[in-house]
């Protein structure tokens, strides 16, 4: 018996009951919208603007959409930004690890003052450097070019990815440097044959971010090209769109769906090192 005023406290089971139905609750809202814009990809022009955006595909047209996105253009923007993401975000993990790795094992001299420039590229808003890469690339010759879009990618996630890779050489223990060292291991080999490896996870979880961000560009894409076999995917799914264009809402659907597989297929790929690579400094403690 249970004194007066006093409550029965719930049981074990009845709180994973409750846990079960709030997170349960939390996916149907969150899968939602996927599952409605997935129904809506089915349909065609027609069925779509005749019918309800909740109502079930009568006929699978999704293949039909999928040939008329990849004939209007879609598959030069999917190889141009898969060329932009993977080339651009390799070349900046490369660079900034290098960078990284001087600034906090080599101990160079103003060391904190070459991270704060390197890092001041994230300080201002990306539209302050419209202007003038503008000039920049027309001046230069690479506007409108791969090798500009390459280059500027490369530039643009360069900071972000010196602060995660200095984060983590910074947490290394000195004591795997020392003992390195005396095994007459120089500032090359302690760069590639130790610190690389060991910084596998942030490396991954770094090429993740990077694609995402470029693949998911459209102001600079929108403002550094002009041409179709040079723009990256979001550039060409906003060209799709337009007051005398024969693109209908189902096909836009499914061009939106279909950019979005690349970066969900490489977080896929990638999930395992997702939270070792959050722990920055974790594998030097």
């Amino acid at each position: 018996m249970l004194a007066p005023g006093r409550r029965a406290k719930p049981t074990l089971k009845a709180r994973l009951v409750f846990l079960l139905f709030i997170a349960t609750l939390i996916f149907v809202f969150w899968a939602l919208p996927f599952v409605v814009v997935g129904m809506n990809a089915f349909k065609n022009g027609a069925e779509y603007f005749s019918n309800s955006v909740w109502s079930v595909p009568q006929h699978n047209h999704l293949l039909e959409n999928i040939k008329l996105v990849w004939a209007n253009g879609v598959s030069g923007g999917v190889v141009n930004s898969l060329i932009y993401g993977l080339g651009g975000a390799s070349a900046a993990i490369l660079l900034a690890s290098f960078a990284a790795f001087s600034i906090t094992r080599l101990r160079i001299k103003f060391s904190f003052f070459w991270f704060i420039l390197i890092y001041a590229g994230t300080i201002f808003p990306a539209q302050m450097f419209l202007i003038p890469l503008y000039k920049a690339f027309l001046t230069t010759g690479l506007y409108d070019t791969r090798l500009g879009m390459l280059l500027f990618y490369t530039a643009y996630a360069i900071p972000f990815a010196t602060f995660v890779m200095r984060a983590f050489f910074a947490g290394v223990a000195w004591e795997v440097q020392e003992a390195a060292k005396l095994d007459g291991c120089g500032d090359w080999r302690l760069f590639w044959q130790i610190m690389i490896p060991m910084a596998r996870a942030p490396l991954l979880v770094l090429l993740l971010f990077q694609f995402t961000a470029i693949w998911n560009d459209l102001l600079f894409g929108l403002i550094l090209t002009k041409s179709e076999n040079v723009r990256p995917v979001m550039t060409t799914l906003a060209g799709l769109q337009g007051t005398y264009s024969s693109i209908t809402a189902p096909t836009l659907i499914t061009a939106a769906l279909m950019s979005s597989l690349p970066t969900l297929l490489l977080f896929v790929f990638l999930q395992r090192y997702f939270v070792q690579g959050l722990q920055v400094g974790g594998a030097g403690e």
